[in-house]
């Protein structure tokens, strides 16, 4: 099928409220004055970030996931979407089925896919996508201050232990395998929770590659420390279990909960005088929200352990080059 038939088929749907969407050399959007424009891009790469064979619709799905998350980190709207797909071959069963878990995402959320590129290569899918804040009410990593509370979205650790299921690391049991590997491939983006989140959070980030990796850039970029309890992360039964285990189970646990990646929940700051404000959000929204430790001037991260020791990870999270 040539390219731009390929692109009709599958990825060409009514865009409303867009001056011009794909099928020219770029999209024309109409942005209100007293708003500013949140971009950010993702790439999700065979072997990389999923394996061979993967579900086509739970790819499409995730291809989205990944990118709505980082507009809820920013407490931006998501509008817009692009995509760009390198295809090893056309294939129509695979396209149908990634358009299609793409696109329910989409819909759900509002977004309109307005452009992208599609070429022959290893399968590699790269999302570009466009939301709305009011001028100055972005969230940002750069907000952090001494006092805060940390507070982490949902639960932790889920993913990891399906990646280690999948490794031979470990086995689940059939019912803990269905809920973790669903957060693996089908992650849902805390929108709503980081557009209720403006003007009540410091710092925000999503936990895409590990809790501290990605507090780690809020305290880097807010020039603050902070102070974390194990004993206090929101993680699944098995996890809470193996934190108090002997070792190699605890130092799973650990990676699972601490580095492991793949969350898309959010992390962020508020000062104490919101807990009650953060409470009733959680209960409106139906977002379990858990205070983890707290921002200390300096710099670094303390870890206590469940038995109050402190204590040290070497790894923190996943980087694509070390």
């Amino acid at each position: 099928m040539p390219e731009f038939d390929l692109i009709q088929r599958y990825f060409t749907r009514p865009a409303p409220g867009v001056e011009l969407g794909v099928g020219d050399d770029a999209a024309l959007l109409r942005i209100a004055p007293e708003l500013e424009l949140a971009v950010s891009t993702d790439m999700l790469v065979q072997g990389t970030h999923f394996f061979p064979g993967a579900d086509p619709r739970l790819l499409g799905h995730k291809a989205l996931a990944v990118n709505l998350s980082d507009m809820a980190a920013m407490g931006a709207k998501p509008r817009w979407a692009l995509l760009a797909l390198s295809l090893p071959a056309e294939d129509s069963a695979w396209l149908q089925a990634f358009s299609e878990g793409f696109f329910a995402l989409a819909v759900a959320h509002g977004v309109a896919l307005i452009g992208g590129d599609t070429t022959r290569g290893p399968l590699n899918l790269c999302v570009t996508i466009l939301g709305e804040a009011p001028k100055g009410a972005a969230l940002r990593r750069s907000g952090a201050r001494p006092g805060d509370d940390i507070w982490v979205s949902g639960t932790l650790g889920e993913a990891a232990l399906a990646l280690a299921h999948l490794r031979g690391q470990i086995v689940l049991p059939a019912s803990e395998l269905e809920v973790c590997a669903r957060r693996l491939h089908q992650p849902q983006p805390r929108v709503a929770l980081g557009l209720a989140l403006r003007g009540l959070a410091g710092g925000a980030i999503d936990i895409s590659d590990g809790l501290l990796a990605d507090l780690g850039h809020i305290l880097e970029q807010s020039g603050a420390g902070a102070r974390l309890e194990v004993g206090a992360l929101p993680v699944p039964p098995l996890l809470r279990a193996g934190l108090a285990a002997t070792a190699p189970e605890r130092e799973l646990a650990r990676h699972c909960a601490l580095a492991g990646g793949d969350d898309y929940e959010l992390c962020f700051t508020a000062a104490p005088a919101q807990r009650t404000e953060i409470a009733a959000l959680a209960a409106r929204l139906s977002c379990p929200l858990q205070r983890i430790g707290s921002i200390t001037a300096g710099g670094g991260c303390e870890l206590r352990d469940t038995d109050g020791a402190i204590l040290q990870m070497k790894e923190t999270g996943y980087d694509h080059f070390a």
